[in-house]
């Protein structure tokens, strides 16, 4: 193999006592490898501001999130002085700032405009700020959410009014929200009851929203019906509902509660009641539906990386306890167990990274040909279900690692728990995604041929010495395969079998993406990245393995694969 191929070998990092100070991108290989890979002129461009923004989320947003989270979640503000309603929510100082801050350094801004950059830099930054506050990546979710959608399906009077506050990054930008829950209706969406009642060219919104996230936001969408539209999915509107109007007065919207939540404390959820607020419609009926399902789309994307930001700092913690914690004569790193948690962790860690990623680089290759559009749909629904189940095993993990402190409030993993639970919730939990995966692969798109095709061309390219380690994986395809061609002859058997399939996709292709990264390391001499894709095929497609003699090849270079060195061929 010639030099010019070979990749600049990188001693394994050796972790500190605690990951506070942490760089969140520059102490990431596996996120700046996985840039290197699928968007290297975007890594060029912003690689830069992404290092800076690192030591932000380490430095000021971990700060503030301690703080907020234990001592100062927000508060609601129900009447004024003198009994009249107010409604208002109160943050607290250093959450609004930091909250400003993410704007003003581009987490929205930047994908849009005439020089804008890939939203796959969002999503970047999104996860990076996960890795510290998700309370604060959720608004900003909902915030490229609807400045998305805006630009992308809105009239142009609407556009042209709301998306510059947006995406200015001045530090003054609107904050969004997304308000399409109600209590009868949960994530059926189609069973809205708020009522859009005609005002001249705008609209009057009347009804409750029962799960309104980011509450107290500048602007938020919502779901209504027309007054005589069909009862039905086809007969909703999206409608874009400022807290203030134009001559600087409250719109008629009323915070009546908050939500007394289990995580993301920092974060106001609230129950909104809009009492003919004051509306413009961004999508009628039989449109309203594809506006919102397609701000839901983009929150999956971030969704996705969120959970996989959590694996990501529930490996941090884990591995920066076990190589400092004493216990019977010894650091506790170097007992096999131990080492097992951590190298499981790393394995799917790095599984769910690439299949989030592979739906963010999606979405930007679909906004560039619509021919993409089914298959994004389709690695979507499969990021966001697997991304999200295994953010709250890796944050169980992370716990009983560390402990009785792991327990407590005092340690970050408490709180990383805690937070972690709403990621299987947020954005449709896994029936729905079931139900989306249904519609995807049995439906006219054929996202069952893109599946195969997709894990087809991985196969396909890998080099003998990988193709040996993936006939687990080959073999996973065929059942994938197996399960697809039956459903497509049953199709009424697949409510019944819908999650199964969600499973058996989502492990086949994160196994795959693993290999084709895999794949690139190999032919820069470099054999982690395929180690830890067949210890990730061993867990998910071996069955229960055996007790016996054999030795396990990821333990004899385990400070290589958790502290990502280079492993030599």
């Amino acid at each position: 193999m010639s030099k010019k191929r070979m990749r600049v070998a990188e001693a394994p990092i050796r972790y500190p006592a605690e990951t506070r100070g942490l760089n969140a991108f520059d102490a990431d290989r596996n996120l700046r490898r996985l840039l290197a890979r699928r968007a290297p002129t975007m890594l060029a461009d912003h690689g830069p501001r992404l290092s800076d923004f690192g030591a932000w989320v380490s430095g000021e947003l971990e700060a503030q999130v301690v703080y907020s989270d234990r001592y100062a979640p927000p508060r609601l503000e129900s009447h004024g002085p003198d009994g009249e309603p107010l409604g208002r929510v109160i943050y607290n100082p250093a959450y609004e700032a930091c909250h400003r801050e993410a704007y003003r350094r581009g987490v929205i801004g930047l994908a849009f405009g005439k020089a804008a950059a890939p939203h796959l830099l969002s999503f970047t930054m999104g996860y990076l700020l996960s890795t510290a506050d998700i309370s604060i990546h959720c608004p900003v979710t909902m915030t490229g959410a609807l400045a998305y959608v805006l630009g992308r399906v809105a009239p142009a009077d609407v556009r042209k009014a709301y998306l510059p506050e947006l995406i200015r990054m001045d530090g003054a930008a609107l904050s969004g929200g997304t308000w399409a829950t109600e209590l009868h209706g949960g994530s059926d969406v189609g069973a809205t009851t708020t009522e859009a009642v005609a005002d001249g060219k705008d609209w009057r919104l009347t009804g409750l929203k029962w799960f309104a996230s980011n509450a107290g936001c500048g602007l938020a969408f919502a779901t209504a019906r027309p007054r005589g539209a069909p009862v039905s999915g086809k007969g909703l509107g999206c409608y874009l509902v400022p807290a203030t109007l134009a001559d600087g007065t409250p719109n008629a919207l009323w915070i009546r509660r908050l939500k007394d939540k289990l995580g993301t404390r920092g974060l106001a959820t609230a129950e909104v009641e809009l009492r003919g607020a004051w509306a413009q419609q961004v999508a009628g009926p039989s449109q309203g539906l594809k506006a919102m399902m397609e701000a839901l789309e983009y929150s999956r994307i971030h969704n996705a990386v969120a959970a996989c930001a959590v694996q990501r700092r529930a490996f941090l913690e884990a591995v920066c306890w076990a190589s400092h914690r004493q216990a019977f004569g010894a650091t506790i790193g170097g007992y096999p167990m131990v080492r097992d948690t951590l190298l499981d962790l790393v394995a799917e860690l790095e599984a769910n990274t690439g299949l989030a990623f592979e739906a963010a680089a999606t979405f930007d290759g679909a906004l560039a040909d619509e021919a993409e559009r089914p298959w994004l749909r389709t690695v979507t629904a499969l990021a966001k279900y697997r991304t999200a189940e295994y953010g709250v095993r890796a944050a169980t993990r992370a716990v009983e690692l560390v402990g009785g402190n792991g327990y407590t409030e005092e340690w970050p993993t408490a709180r990383l728990y805690r937070d972690a639970l709403v990621l299987s919730v947020w954005e449709g939990p896994v029936n729905i995604q079931a139900l989306e995966l249904l519609r995807m692969v049995l439906g006219k798109v054929r996202g069952d041929e893109l599946f195969l095709a997709r894990v087809d061309s991985i196969l396909s390219m890998l080099p003998e010495r990988l193709a040996v380690r993936a006939t687990p994986l080959r073999d996973a395809r065929d059942r994938c395969a197996s399960a697809l061609a039956y459903l497509r002859r049953r199709p009424e058997d697949g409510p019944r079998h819908a999650r199964r399939l969600l499973e058996q996709m989502a492990d086949c292709l994160a196994a795959a993406l693993l290999f084709e990264e895999a794949a690139v390391d190999l032919a820069q001499g470099d054999v982690r990245k395929a180690l830890v894709a067949a210890r990730f095929t061993a867990l998910h497609f071996a069955g229960a393995p055996a007790i016996d003699a054999e030795t396990d090849p990821t333990h004899d270079v385990f400070e290589q694969i958790v502290g990502y060195g280079s492993i030599a061929m």
